[in-house]
């Protein structure tokens, strides 16, 4: 069957393609839950314009995301925790913490779900954290983990 998508639905398709899927998907999931409409001629318009505002967004979200990366790109970001004599942290740095020192330091707010960090800080030193901002930008971000107090 034939639909025209009218939201992002993973693994079939994004906003304003037509595309093929089985009848059962269509009938009890995309046509359902209004992610999907039946296609015909009449439609083809409508995933015209679905499909340009789709692209202004993406253009639009990628300028702005690479602006925030040219900001994070070269800057180091400060971090006190609390740590032993060691050096070893008593806690851990997050991605949380390191969302808000980016907000505190730069003034720039980013999600800590954007953070890519494989496991939390434990030690002081410096860190080289990624940040996904968008599908084509990353930005590497400097962290120092100092001693609290």
């Amino acid at each position: 069957m034939r639909v025209l998508l009218r939201a992002d639905v993973e693994g079939v398709g994004r906003r304003g393609d037509i595309v093929d899927v089985s009848g059962g998907f269509a009938r009890n999931f995309l046509l359902p839950t209004g992610r999907a409409l039946k296609a015909s001629a009449a439609v083809d318009q409508q995933a015209t314009a679905m499909r340009r505002s789709r692209d202004r967004r993406d253009v639009r979200d990628r300028e702005s995301a690479q602006t925030v990366a040219d900001m994070l790109t070269g800057k180091t970001l400060t971090v006190p925790a609390r740590s032993g004599a060691e050096g070893r942290l008593f806690g851990s740095v997050t991605a949380q913490d390191l969302a808000d020192a980016v907000q505190a330091q730069l003034g720039t707010v980013i999600d800590r779900r954007r953070v890519r960090l494989d496991e939390p800080i434990k030690s002081v030193g410096t860190h080289v954290v990624s940040v996904h901002l968008h599908a084509d930008v990353e930005a590497e971000l400097t962290v120092e983990v100092v001693p609290a107090g």
